[in-house]
């Protein structure tokens, strides 16, 4: 068994700046998981994007607290706490935080069969 806590010295360390706008931590990775790439925390300020981009990875994001305007390919919505995004490998999306608050997401990132 692995337990990891998203304030464990080897999840802080892997802290990063998540495509412009978000701090991101891998929480857990492909390093000892054989079938999803990661597990990782985003905390998106409000007003910040998460800017457009494209992953070789099958991605939900699932909103904790906050949300915003997502984007993924053509299509986009209004998300908010509670909601489940998925993002097909290959897609380009996007979020930007248009609340009044900060947004917090976890992402788990899955190998496509």
């Amino acid at each position: 068994m692995i337990v990891r806590n998203m304030n464990d010295p080897e999840v802080t360390q892997t802290t990063y700046r998540a495509h412009g706008g978000g701090i991101a931590r891998m929480i857990l990775t492909s390093s000892f998981m054989k079938g999803i790439e990661f597990l990782a925390y985003a905390f998106l300020p409000k007003g910040n994007t998460l800017e457009a981009h494209i992953d070789p990875v099958e991605e939900i994001y699932f909103i904790l607290q906050g949300g915003g305007r997502m984007r993924v390919g053509n299509d986009e919505k209004d998300v908010k706490a509670g909601d489940a995004v998925w993002i097909p490998a290959g897609d380009v999306h996007s979020l930007t935080n248009n609340t009044e608050e900060d947004t917090v997401v976890l992402v788990v990132a899955a190998y496509p069969h």
